[in-house]
């Protein structure tokens, strides 16, 4: 046996290693039982891999980002597996690692009921605790359909298979120098237990998978499509330990707790009537005053910072969107045109090409720049039904939308500088955990421009990025058809993700509009036009609000501040004087005449997760005085009255987290 050379790769170092031929990735991290795959030339691989001369090897452990997709995606072969010694007459779909998660599609002859999940994961721990092997290897097209020949729906990713694009990439199909590949799970005795068409790569053996759970059924399209026949999905979430797992089961909890959805017929803020339509929210008056209060915020914030305010149309025809280039390159998220006057009209569904109109309106001089226009612009995308959810997918939203129109060398300055503004403002709002996503261009066809265009406006993104300090994370084809963008990921109270707000660079759109500025030469140049939504939509933002506050807002967004609770009917009206000074400072408050017994009033204001509760009795009428409650229960009592309006005042002025 001959010797060959390959190196270990880890964040911190790297080591050469001389090893026999016929090693293989395993043998590298016998010693490290949480390495499950590794990273060979940049390609996960299973341990199974045999090494090759100059291979660097870099160990993939179960718990990191492509240890748990791992994990996940060897799970749904287990659930698989189940299913189809369960219910033999099961047919497959596909079966992906998905967020937090996996699903794996079936055709059955009749849908899965409750208690069949309890005896699938039953069956599952049988197959784990088994420790069957994962087992790759290459087959022909043809020897593909000899083996899957019960199989129509594997049949059919096979016939895909080398088509990009198609969904047979998604559904795991691998195509090598060999052909596809399929994985056996193999028994002690080394006989096969079930196979599946699969790219890969897999845990070693079942035994690999520490904690799992199945967690509901779901009808589903097959490929998505809803021409094609409709298959029983199941969901699961598989972790690298049974911690794990019960620490992700109490965040779905806490989530559905937190479900705006829910908080916002709670608390009586919006609704979504479906005499309007899917995806298109009506706000109520408690929801309205929350509205108010964030936009009101917002626009101060834009004033102090030089924005000019603009109001634009809600449809324009035809023509805009095709010079913008939305209806050539985003036309399947717009709404259907309407003939008017021998004209189409489209909803708009951004508010940057009338933001170009306003510039190109008349001359500008090098001395009106930086312009900075700032809208909220009501738009409407036509988002498919499946994906409508809640206020976070709508189909009309109102965008909180900025364009900045530069010169090149101010262009690093003003991202700069828009990024520090965009962090500092959602701060305010109590989100501090960031990180940055930069999505960049790809090498398909949806986007306009020169490679120099676009890669001086991702460097001057990038720039800006590495200023703030935060965690950079790169997104490769996900940028708009006219220019890379940052997005500024925000993580909640209970740590998930969220998408909020975007900064673009566009060289296209100032071309395609024939915008100019007289530079200090007296030559006409082209502006850099610097798109920013900060909110994303004030829709999505107060969806993210809510779940992240789980309704309990702080006083300064709270859509009622204080409630005066009278101990009997007789306060009522000391209350009302207490309720005129504290809107005196413009604090928005009631006072609660109903019925109910003191203790029932403060239990529906703790219910209404109103900030500040004003108690008054007799003596406390007496003494000028209130009992000063907060939403977490405490008291304080005998407060004066002076007192009790300052402190809230000044809460809500500082915008006190609480």
């Amino acid at each position: 046996m001959s010797e060959l050379t390959v190196a270990v790769v880890s964040p911190d170092e790297r080591i050469e290693r001389s090893v026999t031929t016929g090693t293989r990735a395993w043998e590298l991290f016998a010693d490290d039982t949480t390495v499950i795959a590794a990273r060979v030339r940049g390609e996960l691989k299973d341990l199974g891999y045999e090494l090759a001369p100059g291979d660097e090897v870099e160990p993939v452990a179960i718990d990191s980002i492509d240890g748990r997709d791992i994990l996940r995606h060897s799970t749904a072969h287990v659930l698989a597996q189940a299913v189809q010694d369960l219910f033999p007459d099961a047919r497959l779909g596909i079966g992906p690692p998905i967020e937090d998660g996996f699903y794996y599609d079936f055709d059955v002859p009749e849908p899965f009921k409750p208690e069949d999940m309890d005896a699938l994961e039953t069956r599952m721990r049988k197959i784990i605790k088994e420790g069957q092997r994962f087992s790759r290897r290459e087959v022909t097209d043809d020897g593909a359909r000899v083996e899957l020949a019960r199989e129509p729906y594997k049949l059919e990713l096979v016939g895909l298979k080398g088509h990009a694009g198609e969904a047979a990439e998604g559904a795991g199909v691998e195509v090598g120098a060999g052909g596809l590949t399929i994985y056996d799970n193999l028994k002690r005795n080394g006989s096969v237990a079930w196979s599946d068409l699969c790219r890969g790569p897999h845990l070693p053996t079942t035994k690999k998978i520490p904690s799992f759970k199945l967690m509901r059924v779901a009808a589903a399209y097959w490929r998505g499509n809803e021409k094609n026949k409709q298959l029983q999905r199941i969901y699961g979430t598989a972790w690298e330990s049974k911690d794990a797992l019960e620490a992700h089961l109490h965040r779905l909890e806490e989530a559905q707790r937190r479900d705006h959805r829910r908080l916002g017929t709670e608390l009586d803020l919006y609704s979504f009537p479906d005499e309007i339509g899917s995806g298109l929210a009506v706000f109520h008056p408690k929801g309205g005053v929350l509205r108010k209060a964030m936009e009101d915020y917002s626009r101060q914030r834009h004033v102090e910072s030089g924005y000019e305010f603009v109001n634009t149309p809600h449809i324009a025809k035809r023509h805009l969107f095709e010079t913008s280039g939305h209806l050539p390159y985003y036309a399947d998220g717009m709404y259907p045109p309407m003939e008017m006057e021998g004209s189409e009209y489209y909803l708009k569904a951004m508010n940057c090409p009338m933001h170009n109109l306003i510039f190109r309106s008349r001359g500008r001089s090098y001395r009106e720049l930086p312009l900075r226009l700032f809208e909220f612009g009501s738009v409407y995308r036509y988002e498919k039904s499946g994906v409508v959810h809640g206020l976070t997918r709508v189909r009309g939203m109102t965008m909180d939308d900025a364009h900045i129109y530069c010169t090149k060398e101010q262009m690093d300055a003003e991202l700069r500088s828009l990024l520090d503004f965009v962090l500092n403002l959602l701060r305010d709002y109590g989100l501090d955990d960031f990180y940055l996503e930069l999505s960049t261009r790809d090498e398909s066809d949806k986007f306009v421009g020169t490679a120099e265009e676009w890669a001086e406006a991702t460097a001057a993104l990038e720039h800006a990025a590495r200023g703030s300090e935060l965690e950079l994370v790169p997104d490769p084809g996900g940028a708009a058809y006219y220019g890379p963008k940052i997005s500024v990921q925000t993580r909640d109270a209970i740590g998930r993700s969220w998408q909020i707000s975007t900064i673009q660079v566009d060289f296209q759109q100032p071309k395609r509009f024939e915008l100019q500025y007289a530079a200090a030469d007296g030559s006409r140049q082209q502006p850099v036009m610097i798109h920013c939504a900060l909110f994303g939509s004030i829709e999505r933002f107060i969806g993210v609000l809510v779940e992240h506050y789980a309704g309990a807002f702080p006083p300064w967004l709270a859509p009622v501040q204080v409630v005066g609770i009278p101990i009997a009917e007789r306060h009522v009206d000391y209350l009302y004087e207490v309720a005129s000074r504290l809107r005196a400072h413009g604090i928005r408050v009631e006072v609660d005449e109903s019925d109910d017994r003191m203790q029932k009033k403060i239990r529906n204001a703790q219910t209404q997760k109103v900030p500040y509760m004003l108690i008054a009795g007799d003596a406390d009428a007496r003494a000028g005085a209130v009992s000063f409650r907060y939403r977490s229960g405490e008291q304080d009592n005998g407060v004066a009255v002076d007192d009790a309006v300052a402190r809230i005042a000044e809460a809500v002025a500082g915008r006190v987290q609480v």
